[in-house]
């Protein structure tokens, strides 16, 4: 196996080796001309990606029959500074591991379903839904749970979390300390 060495300064300080593979392949590693962290396959592979985990402490009415987006006013960690506004705009591509968890309650008619959604560039993505088929029923509390994994262009692609109840009433996106509304994203695999 062969290796490079690229010295840091005249004193020898600061050597960095590359170990090729068991191979009689040649390899070329191109780097950026520029300074910051070179994110690579292998750093992602490591977990080095952006990974962002929020959730909603405080309640939010919504209107009936009408999506609205879920408001998230506590951050776990946001490790690349990607999430403002209740929206995730990574910076860097690739795919994403992307989950979502409402609680909707304080539902005081009767209704045929409740929903959550991922929404990508101001549109459903994926969502989930508890229907009644077609039969109003009297429930005062539902949960909904999405996971996807879904590519996102690491400059304009955005997500956000909506939610929709089909009857009217006074429901709401429950917050609270227990975390039962929240969304999560990591960076699976570099584009």
């Amino acid at each position: 196996m062969s290796s490079v060495s690229i010295q840091g300064n005249a004193s020898g300080t600061g050597v960095f080796t590359l170990a090729s593979p068991n191979s009689n392949t040649n390899r070329t590693l191109t780097l950026p001309d520029n300074t910051g962290t070179i994110l690579t396959t292998a750093s992602t592979i490591a977990g080095t990606g952006p990974a962002v985990n929020v959730w909603k402490s405080s309640s939010q009415n919504i209107s009936a029959s009408t999506w609205t987006k879920a408001t998230f006013d506590s951050e776990e960690f946001d490790t690349n500074n990607n999430f403002a506004s209740s929206t995730f705009t990574p910076t860097v591509a690739g795919y994403y591991q992307v989950n979502a968890v409402a609680n909707l309650s304080n539902i005081t008619v009767a209704i045929n379903g409740t929903s959550v959604a991922i929404y990508k560039n101001g549109s459903i993505y994926k969502k989930a839904e508890w229907n009644s088929a077609g039969a109003n029923i009297y429930i005062n509390d539902t949960t909904q749970c999405i996971s996807t994994v879904t590519y996102m262009n690491g400059t304009t692609d955005y997500l956000e979390v909506y939610c929709y109840e089909s009857a009217g009433g006074t429901p709401q996106i429950v917050g609270a300390s227990d975390k039962r509304t929240s969304f999560s994203a990591a960076l699976v695999r570099a584009a």
